[in-house]
């Protein structure tokens, strides 16, 4: 099977930059949110970062003109029905997830591929409440989707290999490179980032360094682009702890145990840069 209509539920950064990449690579996109707010922002966005691909020279006014042809919005899960694959890019609560697939299991044609952008969820447990565990596959996008190359692929207890080969199939069209990786809390990224970003937050906690020399260090004797406790900010501290909860409940490990630092913050409202503090103030930026 071809995919030819990308169906994305969830019309935030993710979700967004899901619908600018298939729509510029000639699918059909139908990008769906519960609120029309939610939709004008994403749509304004998108055009937005084509508007500044027209201004460098990178694609020219017709290209423009197709690529919001192949975007429809909407606020109903109903427009789904004719999707050949639909990625579900909502809130980190598998409870609502579970409950999103069992309604899209309903919704969408029996051929009809679901894939969740979890960032470490089971796709086995997601997939056992959706009706069609065999057509249940995770597709696990890295922000921000129109720079950041890879996907991972994560295939179910029950996910067949011809969805599989699809989803492989589909990142190809949109030009990202796909690694397969097996169900584990994290898959590959977030199993080797997220212990490293508790790490830092627990090393702040307990007065090593400042943030800024924490960051520092990292940056200048690792060679790494950012500190890691302000890509804890652009991470969201509300999302990374959620994570760190969920892999120190599921490997039962000590060393997965979410710092108390990340906990404060997000009793404070700090999450980062959403909320315009986190680790770092960036009301003063």
């Amino acid at each position: 099977m071809s995919i030819k209509k990308l169906g994305v539920l969830g019309a935030g950064t993710m979700g967004n930059g899901i619908a600018q990449v298939a729509a510029q690579s000639g699918l059909q996109v139908v990008l769906v949110d519960i609120e029309q707010a939610f939709i004008d922002k994403a749509l304004k966005n998108i055009i937005k970062n084509w508007e500044k691909d027209f201004n460098k020279g990178k694609i020219t006014e017709q290209d423009k003109g197709n690529f919001v042809n192949n975007i429809s919005v909407s606020t109903n899960n109903n427009d789904f029905k004719d999707c050949d694959l639909v990625i579900e890019v909502i809130v980190e609560n598998i409870d609502i997830k579970k409950r999103v697939f069992k309604e899209l299991n309903e919704i969408c044609a029996s051929h009809t591929i679901l894939a969740s952008n979890t960032s470490g969820f089971s796709i086995t447990e997601i997939a056992a409440a959706s009706g069609r565990p065999d057509k249940v596959v995770g597709m696990h996008f890295f922000n921000p989707v129109p720079v950041m190359k890879l996907v991972e692929v994560i295939p179910g207890a029950e996910t067949s290999k011809s969805t599989v080969d699809i989803a492989i199939e589909t990142c190809k069209i949109i030009k990202k490179k796909a690694i397969e990786a097996k169900e584990a809390p994290g898959f590959i990224v977030n199993r080797l980032l997220v212990p490293y970003l508790n790490d830092a937050a627990h090393a702040y906690q307990e007065g090593v360094a400042s943030v800024e020399d924490i960051d520092e260090a990292m940056k200048l004797g690792a060679n790494m682009p950012i500190g890691p406790l302000a890509l804890c900010d652009m991470v969201g501290i509300d999302v990374l702890l959620m994570v760190a909860e969920y892999f120190y409940k599921e490997f039962g490990d000590p060393k997965f145990r979410p710092s108390l630092a990340l906990k404060q913050k997000v009793r404070a409202g700090h999450l980062g840069v959403k909320t315009g503090k986190g680790f770092y103030d960036y009301s003063k930026r």
